[in-house]
């Protein structure tokens, strides 16, 4: 049995000559003195009994959707997840080794993510789905890095001012130590016909979003022909759930779909960890980023998963790396699996057409209260901007009072709006809380 030896004096002295200084503490020198070495404040050691009746105090203190109604969204929401889901990724058949690189050992790590794949395929009516990657503003990047790859004289990436702005961050990080441009209309109320005047011969890819950040809905038929006259590709980021009452990817003609998957059996968890969603077609599957399960057949005739369609190369070797990501989020890309299997197609158009009602009930509520306006002249989803009389921090602090999470402030990203906030409303939001929802604002 093999153990863990540690380094010599020797070794030690000798990889310091290497780096060129003679002690450790060297290395930290750049490090301001009152920062090197804090004093850290730590308890003192408690009895595991001690420590749970610690542990729960501090979680009593937390808001969940059990002593709050919650209508924040803005790219996490509250969905209901069965309580099945856990408990299906907590099964014994589901711990196997992590890397599908030995597949012989990972069989149901690859079958876990084929059924993903496959289930993720269906509901978007693309053709092929990769493992997952981190959240949906990586995805939306990787469309970028990918559309780059496919297009390789092309340079330039326009984005809707829709786009969910985090994502357009995430998307700018991405590409800022590349040779490439990315652009896109940042006037207020800037459109997608807006975004498409941008795309021309150099552009790689122009990536839309519906419902976008607004939660503004948008007939994305025929725009795919003019992004192809071009020569350009096509992202949309949608929406899992709205795919459950309106168009997909596929019926617009999307070259490459990404989403935040976090809706289908997440729950919120404090921000993360989310899932990354990310489709293309099957013309472009050897420029995808990230592992793509496959089904065969072993000697013996039994079926078997292995990786397929992509050089291991493309993950392993940075010269001939399609992208740096080279892993996915299998545990969320599993409980989204799960929860596809629960529901069903009937169960998702049963959750979207609940939010898309309760959202519309709650606008027309609002819109009748003094010194509220709701934008609603462009259809929505679950989300819609409400304008407040007051700043809407102030109208949170009320909501907050009668234990309600209110709407995201978007005084920073859409500052034009005024005192304006996004509200969300989902499945989860019972008339009795939508209601008590319309008399805080009545009274805030």
């Amino acid at each position: 049995m093999s153990h863990y030896i540690s380094i010599t004096e020797a070794e030690r002295a000798e990889m310091l000559a290497a780096i060129g200084v003679s002690r450790v503490e060297e290395l930290f020198t750049d490090v301001p003195d009152d920062k090197r070495f804090p004093p850290l404040a730590v308890p003192t050691a408690m009895s595991e009994l001690e420590l749970m009746r610690e542990l729960r105090r501090l979680s009593s203190k937390n808001a969940s959707s059990a002593t709050h109604s919650i209508f924040l969204g803005a790219g996490a929401y509250n969905h209901f997840v069965p309580t099945a889901v856990d408990q299906i990724l907590r099964r014994s058949e589901y711990y196997t080794a992590y890397t599908p690189y030995q597949p012989e050992i990972s069989q149901g790590t690859l079958q876990a993510i084929f059924e993903y794949q496959s289930m993720i395929c269906s509901l978007t009516g693309m053709e092929i789905a990769n493992a997952s990657h981190y959240d949906g503003g990586t995805a939306v990047a990787e469309a970028a890095i990918m559309a780059l790859n496919v297009g390789r004289n092309r340079r330039k990436i326009v984005v809707a001012r829709g786009v969910h702005p985090q994502y357009r961050e995430v998307l700018r990080t991405y590409m800022q130590g590349l040779d490439v441009t990315v652009v896109g209309d940042e006037t207020p109320g800037a459109t997608i016909e807006d975004a498409l005047a941008q795309v021309d011969s150099s552009t790689a890819l122009l990536i839309v979003q519906s419902p976008d950040f607004l939660g503004t809905l948008h007939d994305l038929r025929g725009l795919a022909d003019k992004v192809h006259a071009h020569g350009a590709l096509l992202a949309v980021h949608f929406d899992p759930i709205a795919l459950g009452l309106f168009q997909t990817p596929a019926d617009v003609g999307a070259d490459i779909a990404t989403a935040e998957g976090q809706s289908l059996g997440i729950g919120l968890n404090y921000g993360g960890p989310y899932l990354g969603i990310f489709t293309t077609r099957q013309q472009y599957v050897h420029k995808i980023a990230g592992r793509i399960v496959g089904v065969t057949k072993d000697v013996d005739g039994k079926l078997a998963y292995t990786l397929t369609l992509r050089a291991r190369e493309q993950d392993i070797r940075r010269e001939r790396a399609t992208s740096n990501i080279c892993t996915n989020q299998g545990l969320m890309a599993l409980a989204a699996t799960v929860h596809l299997s629960l529901l069903g197609k009937q169960g998702m158009r049963q959750v979207a057409e609940l939010c898309y009602h309760r959202a519309h009930y709650a606008a027309a509520a609002i819109a009748a209260l003094p010194g509220y306006r709701v934008h609603d002249e462009q259809p929505f989803f679950r989300e819609f901007v409400v304008q407040c009389p007051r700043p809407v921090a102030e109208v949170n602090a009320a909501l907050r009072e009668r234990g309600i999470v209110g709407g995201y402030d978007l005084s920073a990203e859409e500052a034009q709006l005024g005192n304006a906030m996004l509200l969300c409303v989902t499945e989860m939001n019972s008339k009795a809380e939508i209601d008590e929802l319309i008399e805080t604002l009545r009274t805030a």
